[in-house]
């Protein structure tokens, strides 16, 4: 296993070796463009030189040991290179060639050899670009790459080659420190990224394109380090789709999706997660620039009341908001621009003090004196050849010089991506505004910067527990289907409220459904009844003994006293303001996961619910509530009853502890509905399925 020192010579090397062939000029030339200043050596068994300089016959013959090798020949011969880069005390070595664990059986078994030939030797791919550092210009990257030398910036970690290297092309003015393609990740993980890059001042901010984690512990605890240390990470995830996932018994299991499990890692270690790559890159340029925001109120500028209203429109959904002025900076406003144009925010300042710099500077003071979050100017440059710039850098200066002065984060927005050219952002970013191209991935952005300063404040105070992957207790053994009398019987034991049943055979049904009192629900009890409803096991709002002694019949004609045929008997629960679903499925990366739902019948239908890693907090599980089309019920839907959402996160939590004590042996469990009520939570269903002990 790679030491921390090697990643960090792998990282950062102060002089390079390039195994291979001619192919290996464009990464020589690359070093040589971005003015890397550290030692560059060659190995070629039968070259003299190799792009000017000379080459050494073997590793063995080099004049001092490297930090950092690039490796690119085959895969036979590689794992022989990468042995012999090793032997001498390389720091870290890129293995670029393809055919390994992506390929087939047989490259797993190359690229487990490969691993070992490493040793403690940090070894990035195989089947990868590279890296490339922009702050020493180092560049282990044997392609075209579009980006240059910088003081500082953000860090790109991505599992799709193509991506990385299209991401050093962008004409975004996203300042990037590092770009780091990393392949199959045989031996380093995204968590060692991060945990080196984020240990460097210099570095902003972290972007991550991800296709999936193994290591998820370890990830989360990178993370949770760059979280602590201030370095904003923002995650691009691929293959969001249901395809693949496993058919379980449960309802749980199927109403959340594998990149639910995502979401909630991202949500426990607050990581900020973007829908788009040019999302992904507004998002980066913003935390990397401006930082997290304090808030969600924006105070916003435009010269177009059609640009306003469009921003207007794309706030709320993401959860910004647009407060309004008081009364003391509307008149001021209302002075300054004239009787014609409406005071509100936004702000559409018409052109009444366009091209004056002095009155714009006037009126975006007074608007920034409001102590919004942020403020953002809509503003559109004309396409190159048109009409001269000077009125539209006019009000890009104006905002600039208030920025500065006022302490509020200000960003310039464009409608169109394009329509902020390439001296106008560098413009803004010198002036320390930041320039976001795109309404769209503005607010994206601007949503992001702002989760990410609550979530973090949040983590900061509670200091969340890691997710645990615990080793699954007797794997090799059939799994037990708990029914739903023994399921109960265990939750209850954790404190979840349960109605006053019988367990009986359908002799004794109807005097014991007497004995309850009336209304009663009948249910076939037996392990190998997972969904009773659908499977005619079930009759409800029975409210007499003849009506019970029919249901026996009718659920088991055979029902005679016999224990195989025994019933539950349960007293109906009424008044229930909302029904819920609390579950856990089980997921051999990231552990147990708790799900919160709306419930009832129309679960899956409805597919409302939220996706929780284990273990969970309080306020974790109560935020979680909130998000529910169902919390309005609790709050009293429509001049209802209002339901008891303290008893209803005491359920849920119960839940959750019952599966942390059973982790090593909790595959799924659902409890469905729960029912919230004014004066409590009533759990009506359930089911677990354990690994023997």
């Amino acid at each position: 296993m790679a030491s921390v020192e090697n990643v960090q010579r792998l990282l950062y090397p102060r002089s390079i070796v390039f195994v291979g062939g001619r192919d290996l000029a464009g990464a020589i030339r690359n070093c040589e463009e971005l003015g890397y200043d550290g030692e560059i050596h060659v190995v070629h068994p039968k070259y003299e030189e190799l792009a000017g300089w000379k080459c050494y016959p073997s590793v063995s013959e080099l004049p001092e040991t490297p930090d950092a090798a690039f490796v690119g020949i085959r895969r036979d011969r590689t794992i022989d290179a990468v042995r012999e880069l090793s032997s001498i005390g390389v720091g870290g070595c890129i293995c670029h060639a393809a055919g390994f664990a992506e390929l087939d059986a047989e490259g797993e078994e190359l690229q487990e050899k490969l691993v070992e030939a490493a040793g403690e030797m940090a070894l990035a791919g195989p089947n990868c670009y590279g890296l490339l550092n922009y702050l020493e210009g180092a560049a282990l990257w044997p392609d075209l790459q579009g980006g240059g030398r910088t003081e500082r910036g953000v860090a790109i970690v991505s599992q799709s080659g193509n991506v990385s290297l299209n991401l050093t092309m962008t004409e975004r003015s996203l300042p990037v420190s590092h770009v780091v393609s990393i392949g199959n990740q045989a031996a380093l993980g995204l968590g060692d990224y991060v945990d080196a890059l984020s240990d460097d001042p210099r570095v902003d901010a972290i972007g991550l394109y991800i296709e999936g984690i193994g290591d998820v512990p370890g990830f989360c605890r990178a993370a949770l380090r760059a979280l602590r240390r201030g370095v904003p990470i923002v995650a691009l995830k691929s293959g969001v789709s249901e395809k693949g996932a496993r058919a379980t018994l449960s309802h749980t299991s199927s109403l959340s999706t594998p990149d639910d499990l995502y979401d909630a890692l991202f949500e426990k270690v607050g990581i900020v997660r973007a829908p788009t790559l040019t999302a992904f890159v507004e998002t980066l340029k913003l935390l990397s620039t401006a930082g997290p925001l304090q808030g969600r109120g924006l105070g916003v500028i435009a010269g177009s009341g059609g640009d306003a209203a469009m921003l207007a429109d794309l706030a709320s959904p993401a959860g910004l908001s647009l407060p309004d002025f008081d009364e003391d900076r509307r008149q001021r406003l209302r002075e300054q621009l004239g009787d014609f144009v409406s005071v509100s925010n936004p702000l559409d300042y018409n052109t009444a003090i366009w091209g004056d710099r002095e009155a714009l500077e006037r009126c975006f003071a007074t608007v920034m004196e409001g102590g919004f979050d942020a403020a953002v100017l809509i503003l559109d440059y004309p396409r190159p050849g048109c009409a001269g710039q000077d009125a539209w850098d006019t009000t890009a200066d104006a905002l600039v010089a208030v920025s500065a002065s006022s302490g509020v984060p200000a960003v310039v927005a464009s409608t169109l991506p394009e329509l902020l050219p390439g001296h106008a952002r560098e413009r803004l970013s010198a002036g320390g505004v930041t320039p976001l191209q795109g309404l769209p991935e503005a607010v994206s952005a601007l949503s992001g910067a702002a989760w990410y300063g609550e979530r973090r404040a949040e983590i900061l105070a509670s200091e969340p527990d890691i997710p645990s992957s615990a080793q699954l207790a007797n794997a090799e053994r059939e799994p037990v289907l708990l029914d739903e009398s023994e399921s109960k019987r265990c939750l209850a034991a954790y404190g979840l409220n349960m109605p006053e049943s019988r367990l009986i055979d359908g002799v004794r049904a109807p005097v014991a459904a007497s004995e309850l009192g009336f209304p009663v629900a009948l249910k076939a009890a037996g392990e190998a009844l997972a969904h009773k409803s659908e499977s005619g096991a079930v009759a409800l709002d029975l409210r007499s003994e003849d009506e019970v002694e029919r249901a026996v019949q009718h659920i088991h004609p055979e029902a005679n006293g016999s224990p195989e045929k025994r019933l539950l008997v349960e007293r109906m629960v009424g008044g229930a303001v909302a029904e819920l679903i609390v579950g856990v499925k089980r997921d051999e990366r990231f552990g147990l996961a708790l799900v919160i739902g709306s419930g009832g019948t129309l679960t899956e239908l409805a597919r409302d619910c939220e996706t929780l890693l284990l273990p969970v907090t309080r306020e974790v599980v109560s935020r979680a509530l909130d998000s529910l089309a169902a919390s309005r019920l609790l709050d009293g839907f429509r001049g209802g009853p209002a339901g008891d959402r303290e008893a209803v996160i005491d359920a849920i939590l119960s839940v959750a502890e019952f599966a942390e004590d059973h982790r090593e042996r909790l595959l799924e469990l659902d409890v469905n509905p729960l029912l919230a009520l004014p004066g409590g939570a009533v759990a009506v269903d359930a089911l677990i399925r354990l690994q023997p002990q």
